[in-house]
C-alpha cells in the first residue's frame, strides 16, 4: 500500500501501568471496587494503565459529593460563579498542550487534532462565561392592575454526563461548561478507554476555584451508567455515543423523570453535484472521511456522486490517499492520521470492509492489515475507499466509525436526496455545488439536523446548538447554545402583588381575571 508511514520511539513501552481512579470531593480517589479495565496507547498497543470500574457504593459516594457541592455552588452569586468560569477558561487556554498530550496518548489522534478538539470545547467554555445573559428571566410590570409577572431560571441540581471515547475533552466541555455555569453540580462518567483527560479537567476546575463536589468524575462501565440513570438525586442525563445506547439511556432515564439529551450515531452523506469543484471535493472528502481516523460522529462516510463525475472524483481521492502519512500521533513528525482506539474496534472496522466486498463492492484502496514500522502492535487501520457499494449492504447502512469512505453513484440530485432521507440517521450531511438554488433546495428538503454547503463537517459554533434528527438524537434538547442553557435550567413564573393596605379590595372567590 503506497501510503507514507511515520515512526517514532515510544517511551511507554516499558512503563509500569498506572492506576486511574475517580475525582471526588476535589481530589483523585483510589477505587475500592476491585474491578478495573485496561487502558492502552493505541499507537503501540502497550498497556499504560488500569482504570477503576465503580461499584454501587462508589456511585453513591460520587452522587452524594455532587449533592453537597450543589448546596454550596447553588448559593454562589452570579458574579462569583462568573469569576470561576473565567478562571477556568484562562487556565484551559494556557495549558491546552498538556491536555492534548494526554488525549493523544490514550485515544491515538494526532496532536494537532487533539488541540483542535480542545479549541472547539473552549468555544463552549467561552459561551458559558457569558451565562448571566442566557440565564436571566423576564419581567412584565403591571401585567394586570398592580400585579407584576416575572420568571426565574434556576439550576436543576445534580446532573450526569456520559461521554464517548472519541472526544474525551470536547464532548464533556460541551455539557459540563454550560451545566456548571448555570449553577448545577456535574457527575461525569468518561469512557473507560481514555479516562485520564477527565481527571486533568477535575484538577483544573479545582485550581480555578470551583468548590469541591461541583465537578465529579466517576470512572466505570454499565454499573456506573445505570447508577446515574436510576439515582433519584440525578436530575438530567447528557450522553453522546452509539444509537442503541442513546436509545437505552433515553428510555431508562425518562422513566425516572429525568431530562435527557442523548446524541446517537450517524451515517453522514456528501452529495456532490456535477458542477462542483472536484479538487475541492476530493480534499474535503479525504479530510472529513479520514480525519481522526474516521472516529467521529460527524465524519463523512458516503459520497453520493451525481454522474458523470464518479470516476474522476475517485481518481482524485485515491491520489490524495496515497500521500497521507499514518503513524503515532505523538511522533516527531506528526502524521495525518493515527490509529484506532482498540484492536477490537480495528477488527470491527475491518469486518465491515469484508461485508462490503462480499456484497459486490469494489475495494479501491484497502486499509485492512495495515501496519506501521516499529509499531506493529499498534491498532492501525489504513484509509479505505470503496466504490459501487450496494445500498442494501450493512457496510452502507450502518455506522462503521473508522477511516472507510464509500462512493455511491447516483443519476440525479433527487436520487441522492432520497438515499439520505431514507436512512435511519439524520446527524450531518453536506452538499457540494456552485448552484445556490440547488444548495437552498437541499437545506430545505434534507431530513438532517446539521447541514453543510461546501462544508463537509458542519459542526455548529458554540452560540448555535449541536444535534441531529431521527435515530441520531433522543431527548429534550440539543447540546450547548441556547438549547444547552434551557436544558440545564428550569423556570419558575412568579405573579406578585404588593397591596396598599388601605385599598386591598376584600374577598373574591372567582377565577383570577386580568382587569
Amino acid at each position: 500500500m503506497s501510503i507514507t508511514e511515520t515512526t517514532t520511539t515510544s517511551a511507554d513501552a516499558a512503563a509500569e501501568p498506572r492506576h486511574i481512579g475517580h475525582w471526588i470531593d476535589g481530589a483523585e480517589v483510589a477505587s475500592t471496587s476491585g474491578r478495573t479495565a485496561p487502558v492502552h496507547n493505541p499507537a503501540t498497543g502497550a498497556l499504560t494503565g488500569r482504570v477503576a470500574l465503580a461499584d454501587q457504593a462508589e456511585v453513591d459516594a460520587a452522587i452524594a459529593s455532587a449533592q453537597a457541592g450543589f448546596a454550596v455552588w447553588g448559593q454562589y452569586s452570579v458574579a462569583k460563579r462568573q469569576a470561576v468560569m473565567f478562571a477556568f477558561r484562562e487556565l484551559l487556554n494556557a495549558r491546552r498542550g498538556e491536555l492534548a498530550a494526554i488525549i493523544t496518548a490514550e485515544h491515538g489522534k494526532v496532536l494537532s487534532d487533539a488541540m483542535g478538539e480542545i479549541a472547539r470545547g473552549l468555544e463552549v467554555v467561552e459561551l458559558a462565561c457569558g451565562f448571566p445573559s442566557l440565564t436571566k428571566g423576564a419581567f412584565t410590570e403591571n401585567a394586570s392592575t398592580g400585579i407584576d409577572v416575572y420568571t426565574l431560571k434556576q439550576p436543576l441540581g445534580v446532573v450526569g454526563v456520559i461521554s464517548p471515547f472519541n472526544f474525551p475533552a470536547m464532548v464533556p466541555l460541551w455539557f459540563f461548561s454550560v451545566a456548571i455555569a448555570a449553577g448545577n453540580a456535574v457527575v461525569l462518567k468518561p469512557s473507560e478507554k481514555d479516562p485520564s483527560a477527565a481527571l486533568w479537567l477535575g484538577a483544573l476546575w479545582k485550581e480555578a476555584g470551583l468548590p469541591d463536589g461541583v465537578f465529579t468524575v466517576l470512572q466505570g462501565d454499565k454499573v456506573a451508567v445505570d447508577g446515574l440513570l436510576h439515582s433519584p438525586v440525578v436530575q438530567s442525563i447528557s450522553f453522546v455515543g452509539s444509537t442503541p445506547i442513546a436509545q437505552y439511556i433515553y428510555e431508562t432515564a425518562s422513566k425516572t423523570g429525568k431530562r435527557v439529551q442523548a446524541l446517537g450515531g450517524a451515517k453522514n452523506h456528501m452529495l456532490v453535484l456535477p458542477d462542483a469543484d472536484l479538487d475541492l471535493v476530493a480534499d474535503q472528502a479525504v479530510n472529513a472521511g479520514y480525519g481522526a481516523a474516521g472516529e467521529r460522529c460527524m465524519a463523512i462516510s458516503v459520497v453520493l456522486a451525481v454522474e458523470p463525475i464518479a470516476d474522476e472524483l475517485i481518481e482524485k481521492v485515491t491520489e490524495r490517499i496515497s500521500r497521507l502519512r499514518i503513524g503515532d500521533g505523538a511522533g516527531e513528525v506528526e502524521p495525518d492520521m493515527g490509529p484506532l482506539i482498540t484492536d477490537v474496534h480495528r477488527d470491527k472496522v475491518a469486518s465491515y470492509v469484508d461485508i462490503a466486498e462480499a456484497d459486490g463492492a469494489k475495494i479501491v484502496v484497502d486499509g485492512r492489515g495495515f501496519t506501521v514500522e516499529g509499531h506493529e502492535d499498534g491498532f492501525f487501520f489504513g484509509p479505505t475507499l470503496i466504490d459501487d457499494i450496494p445500498t442494501t449492504s450493512r457496510a452502507y447502512r450502518e455506522e462503521i466509525f473508522g477511516p472507510v469512505l464509500s462512493v455511491v453513484r447516483v443519476a440525479s440530485y433527487d436520487e441522492g436526496l432520497d438515499l439520505i432521507n431514507s436512512g435511519q440517521f439524520g446527524n450531518g450531511t453536506a452538499i457540494f455545488t456552485n448552484d445556490g438554488g440547488a444548495a437552498r433546495r437541499f437545506q430545505n428538503e434534507v431530513q438532517v439536523g446539521m447541514i453543510g454547503v461546501n462544508v463537509p463537517i458542519p459542526v455548529p459554533v458554540a452560540y448555535h446548538s449541536f444535534g441531529g434528527w431521527k435515530a441520531s438524537m433522543f431527548g429534550d434538547a440539543k447540546a450547548y447554545g441556547v438549547h444547552g442553557f434551557d436544558f440545564f435550567t428550569r423556570e419558575k413564573a412568579v405573579t406578585s402583588r404588593w397591596l396598599d393596605p388601605a385599598t386591598h379590595g376584600g374577598i373574591n372567590l372567582g377565577f383570577p381575571q386580568n382587569n
